[in-house]
């Protein structure tokens, strides 16, 4: 009886069979039937081969020439179409899509032995499969430029995708929409920047502009002491200490006053006096004299904590799809939606939408490039706004989310004409969620004034100043027709004629900020509120006959 040991080195029964085939092993399961029944070449060359072309597809490059596979006529017309249609370049590093080239080339390669049957010559059957798969991926790599372009890196889009499905969309009337929006983006090239700096996640190499925390930094400083000290001065009047020679005739002893009246010893006294030694009293005081010293020392100073910028977080997206965002203002909200996209696809970040509209209609949407996310992103787009306006709902939501552990370093971005309200219970919520959170309310103002609602709940305020250009942009409804007409209708309503303000800069207006500048005790700021009396004190007042200024 055999024991295990001699059990595991008994080679198996048809490994050396199965030894040229090793190079399925490192195939994909895709290419297991086609590369095992294409009419074409040897079956272990061909295997090979086909395990070459795959390697040098996902390194952007074509494969040297193989002789075993494909025929050697076929090698200058298929490496020219290769080039022509640059595949290698679309394939670099897309393991899903050099499967699906690899796939089609061995299916219109092998129909060659069809056409040979119908009649055609060797040649004539190798120049019609190589056309037909030309022809083939001529289409799939312009529905390949189009998804680059709306979504710059298809990523896993390809996985586990059938093409046929992916196709489809590309071919509907929301994904031209969708087109459309995306040529619209590179017309506002800063919705890219500020969708940037959403989020908490990663610091940046710059300072945030503004710092609330401190630091404690030693620094060398100088400290200033009083030192006091008292001088003696002589001969200022003050205490007798004695008696000593001077010139001082005031201070002089009655003695030396009595030579003045000798007729001989007067000469002795002018004789001392010009030699100052008189015999005279010693007086001297005291000057207190208060000096300034410098001593260093080591000082703690408090100072704003340097911290770095912080971006490219999750982001929570509120966008308005009431009835005023009909137009201009319809095309950049979806705009604003679609980089939202785009950014967190290139940069790896979550990306939650709010679309509100009236109470209760509010559509939360989780969009990813998957081929599920794109169709709901396409669909979306496609839609034409109408309602009312309800921002309760959607900020209530967002709030929600930010207590989840995905979303808590998450930023907050609305998108609207600001033509709405919040109460003052879901503003002080949301301030309350800012100090504890960190929360940045970020807004993109689609209109022509900043109004109290947004003011109230916005850090910062990003104009779209010619909103109105893009108008004929959206193509919801009917491509783009009711955009042109709300704006053909504002012009006929007394709004800016052509040429006025619409075409020239964008707006009627010369600043968003018209609230502020010409009714600024109507925001509702921190001064303005300490200045306002609740109804309940002005009537109290009003009841006790007072006037402005005056307390009870």
């Amino acid at each position: 009886m055999s024991t295990p040991a001699a059990r595991a080195v008994t080679p198996r029964l048809f490994e050396a069979q199965e030894a040229p085939l090793a190079a399925l092993e490192r195939l994909p399961r895709s290419l297991w039937l086609g590369g095992m029944t294409h009419a074409g070449g040897e079956l272990v060359s061909r295997l090979v081969a086909l395990e070459a072309w795959r390697g040098a597809l996902l390194g952007g490059a074509l494969p040297d020439p193989l002789p075993a596979w494909p025929a050697s006529a076929l090698q200058a017309s298929l490496r020219e179409a290769f080039s022509h249609l640059k595949l290698a370049e679309y394939c670099a590093g897309r393991d899903e899509l050099v499967d699906t080239v690899l796939q089609g080339l061995l299916f219109h390669l092998d129909l060659i032995v069809d056409y040979r049957d119908r009649g055609a010559s060797e040649a004539g059957a190798h120049a019609m499969a190589v056309e037909a798969f030309a022809a083939d991926w001529a289409e799939r790599c312009g529905e390949l430029d189009e998804l680059i372009g709306a979504f710059g890196d298809l990523g896993d889009l390809l996985k586990n995708t059938r093409w046929d499905a992916l196709r489809g969309l590309l071919r509907s009337s929301e994904w031209r929409e969708v087109v459309r929006i995306r040529r619209l983006i590179e017309r506002l090239p800063e919705l890219a920047r500020i969708i940037r700096c959403l989020g908490r996640a990663r610091p940046t190499v710059d300072e945030a502009e503004m710092s609330q925390a401190l630091h404690t930094v030693i620094e060398p400083a100088e400290v200033q002491s009083s030192v006091a000290r008292r001088l003696r001065v002589p001969e200022l009047p003050g205490e007798t200490r004695g008696v000593h020679r001077s010139g001082r005739i005031a201070r002089m002893l009655p003695a030396e006053a009595m030579l003045l009246g000798h007729p001989q010893l007067r000469l002795v006294w002018h004789a001392r006096h010009a030699e100052r030694t008189l015999l005279a009293y010693e007086d001297d005081d005291h000057l207190q004299e208060v000096r300034k010293a410098s001593a260093p020392m080591l000082r703690p100073s408090p100072r704003p904590a340097p911290a770095m910028r912080l971006e490219m977080g999750p982001m929570l997206i509120c966008v308005d799809t009431s009835g005023s965002m009909r137009g201009g203002a319809e095309a950049v909200a979806k705009a604003v939606v679609l980089e939202a996209v785009r950014s967190a696809h290139a940069q790896g970040r979550a990306c939650h939408v709010f679309a509100f509209g009236g109470p209760d209609e509010v559509l939360e949407l989780t969009v990813g490039v998957d081929i599920e996310g794109v169709g709901r992103l396409a669909r979306f787009l496609a839609q034409g706004f109408g309602g009312g306006t309800d921002i309760e709902a959607p900020l209530e939501r967002a709030i929600a989310r930010l207590e989840e552990a995905e979303w808590q370093l998450a930023d907050l971005l609305i998108a609207s004409d600001g033509e709405f309200g919040a109460t003052p219970a879901l503003v002080e919520r949301l301030h309350a969620v800012r100090r504890a959170c960190g929360l940045r309310v970020q807004g993109i103002l689609i209109g022509d004034r900043e109004t109290i609602g947004l003011l109230e709940i916005t850090d910062d305020i990003h104009w779209v100043r010619d909103w109105r250009r893009y108008a004929g942009v959206s193509a919801a409804g009917a491509a783009g027709v009711d955009g042109v007409a709300d704006a053909a209708r504002g012009a006929s309503a007394g709004g800016p004629q052509r040429g006025e303000g619409l075409e020239a800069g964008g707006s009627p207006v010369h600043s968003k900020s018209l609230t502020a500048t010409y009714f600024p005790g109507a925001l509702r700021n921190p001064e303005n509120r300490a200045r306002t009396l609740s109804p309940e004190a002005a009537a109290a007042a009003v009841r006790a006959g007072l006037h402005r200024g005056e307390t009870s």
